[in-house]
C-alpha cells in the first residue's frame, strides 16, 4: 500500500532547527532518523540530507536543499492540526507565531477556536480546537 508523507524542503539550512522545534511542540512526537551532509557535500556540512520525524503520530520528512529554488513555502499548503483544548491551541499558536505572520488571528470563526500562522521557517499552520 502506498505511504503518504508530507515533505518539507528548507532552503536556509534550518531543517534540523525546524524539525526539533516542531517535535518539542506536540506530544507523541519524535525524530526517527536523520542523515547529514559531510565535508564532501554537496550541501553545507552538518545540514540535513533527509530526516524523518513524527508530529503527534503523523510521519513527516524534511531536508535542507543545497539547490536554491525560485519558490519556497506557501500558505496554500499548510499543516492542519486539531489540538485537545483551547489552552493547547493558544500555547501552540503563540509558539508558532513568535515574530511571524498571523494569517488568521486566534478567534472563533463560526466553527470553533481557530488560528492560522506562518512560522519563522515559512511553514503554514492551521490550528483549531474543539468548541467548548
Amino acid at each position: 500500500m502506498p505511504e503518504l508523507v508530507p515533505f518539507l524542503m528548507f532552503q536556509k539550512d534550518d531543517a534540523a532547527e525546524a524539525m526539533n522545534f516542531y517535535v518539542s511542540l506536540f506530544p507523541g512526537s519524535a525524530v526517527l532518523s536523520e542523515q547529514r551532509y559531510g565535508p564532501e557535500g554537496p550541501g553545507k556540512e552538518g545540514t540535513i540530507v533527509m530526516a524523518e520525524f513524527t508530529l503527534a503520530g503523523q510521519k513527516f520528512r524534511c531536508s535542507d536543499s543545497h539547490v536554491r529554488h525560485g519558490f519556497d513555502f506557501t500558505p496554500s499548503m499548510s499543516v492542519f492540526v486539531t489540538l485537545d483544548s483551547a489552552d493547547d491551541l493558544e500555547h501552540t499558536y503563540e509558539a508558532l507565531l513568535e515574530d511571524r505572520q498571523a494569517l488568521m488571528p486566534l478567534d472563533d470563526y463560526g466553527f470553533g477556536p481557530f488560528g492560522w500562522v506562518n512560522d519563522r521557517f515559512g511553514v503554514s499552520w492551521q490550528l483549531n480546537a474543539p468548541s467548548v
